[in-house]
C-alpha cells in the first residue's frame, strides 16, 4: 500500500510474510530451556534404563554390619583363602545397611514410570472429555461441574484418599490415585481451546456443509489442541513425579521394599541430622528431574505459543 507524506516523500507498507516451518525450527537452538531440560532428563532416563549395570548391589539387600555408613565408606570382607572383597558405598548406607546409591538409581525407574504413565493417560482421557465437553454445549455444564468438584480438593489429599480406599498400595494404585486429580487440568485446557476454535469460520463452514460431529472434531478442532497438550503433558509429568514422592514419603505410596526417592527420604528422616546423605542424594535427583521436565515444558511453550513467539 503506497501513500505520500510531505513533499514527495513516499511511504511503502509491506505485509509481513507468513512464518515458514523452518523458522520455528531455527528458534530451537536459541532456546536454552529446551536443551538444558532435555539434556538433564536424558541423563535421568539413561540412569533408569541402565540401573542394573550402574547399580553396585541389590537395592533391597539388607546388611546389618554396614548400617549407616557415610558416603565413600568401604566394607572389606576377608575370605579364608586370603583374598578380600572391598565394597565402596558411594552414597553411604541407610539404617538397614542397604546401599543408598543403588536404591537411588533404581528409584529413578519408579518415578519416571509414574510420571510418564500419568502424563500419557491423563492427556488421552482429558483430550476426549475436553473435546466432547467444549463442543457439545448441553454436556459442557455437567462435565465441568464434575471437573470443578475434583479440582476443589487438593491433589495430594485426593490421592491419599484414593490410595486409602484401595486394598493395598502398589504401582498401579499410585498411578490411578495421581491420575484422577490431574485429568481435570487437561480437560479444562482442551475445553478452553475448543470453545475458541468452534467459533472459527472454517468450523462453522464445515458444520454448514453437514460434516458429522466426529469429523469436525478430528479434522478441524483436534489439530489445534496438540501444541497445548504437549506442553501440559510435561507439567503433568513433573507434578506426578512430585506427588509420587510425597505419597511414598508419607508412607501411603509405593511399599518400602520397592526403592523410590520418596520412601528413601522417609526412611532417612529419623537420622537426618546425623546422616543427612539418606535424604540429600534422593532429593537432589528428585529436584533435578522435576526441574528438567518443567524447563522442557517452559521451552516448548515458548516455541509453540504464538503470543510469545516474536520474543524468542
Amino acid at each position: 500500500m503506497n501513500g505520500s507524506l510531505g513533499a514527495g516523500l513516499e511511504v511503502v507498507t509491506v505485509a509481513a510474510p507468513a512464518e515458514h516451518p523452518a523458522a520455528r525450527a531455527g528458534r530451537l537452538p536459541r532456546n536454552r530451556s529446551v536443551w538444558i531440560g532435555a539434556a538433564v532428563l536424558l541423563v535421568i532416563v539413561a540412569i533408569a534404563v541402565l540401573a542394573p549395570a550402574l547399580g553396585t548391589s541389590n537395592p533391597a539387600e539388607i546388611e546389618p554390619t554396614a548400617r549407616n555408613r557415610r558416603p565413600g565408606a568401604q566394607r572389606v570382607i576377608r575370605h579364608d583363602d586370603g583374598s578380600k572383597t572391598v565394597t565402596t558405598y558411594r552414597m553411604g548406607t541407610d539404617s538397614l545397611g542397604r546401599d543408598v546409591y543403588s536404591r537411588v538409581i533404581y528409584g529413578s525407574r519408579v518415578s519416571l514410570v509414574v510420571g510418564v504413565s500419568v502424563a500419557l493417560v491423563s492427556v488421552v482421557i482429558g483430550l476426549v472429555i475436553g473435546l466432547v465437553s467444549g463442543y457439545i454445549r448441553w454436556l459442557d455444564a455437567i462435565v465441568m461441574r464434575v471437573m470443578d468438584g475434583l479440582m476443589s480438593i487438593p491433589a495430594i489429599l485426593l490421592a491419599i484418599a484414593l490410595v486409602s480406599l484401595s486394598r493395598g498400595a502398589g504401582l498401579r494404585t499410585v498411578i490411578f490415585a495421581i491420575l484422577i486429580p490431574e485429568v481435570p487440568r487437561v480437560v479444562r485446557l482442551v475445553r478452553s481451546v475448543v470453545l475458541s476454535v468452534r467459533e472459527e469460520p472454517y468450523v462453522e463452514a464445515a458444520r454448514a456443509l453437514g460434516a458429522p460431529t466426529a469429523a469436525v472434531l478430528t479434522r478441524h478442532v483436534l489439530p489445534n489442541t496438540i501444541a497445548p497438550l504437549v506442553v501440559q503433558g510435561t507439567f503433568v509429568c513433573a507434578s506426578a513425579i512430585l506427588l509420587e514422592a510425597i505419597l511414598s514419603f508419607l508412607g501411603v505410596g509405593i511399599p518400602p521394599e520397592t526403592p523410590t526417592w520418596g520412601n528413601i527420604m522417609a526412611e532417612g528422616r529419623a537420622l537426618f541430622r546425623i546422616f543427612p546423605h539418606n535424604i540429600l542424594f534422593p532429593s537432589i535427583f528428585l529436584a533435578a528431574t522435576v526441574l528438567a521436565v518443567n524447563m522442557l515444558g517452559d521451552g516448548l511453550r515458548d516455541l509453540l505459543d504464538p503470543r510469545v513467539r516474536k520474543q524468542i
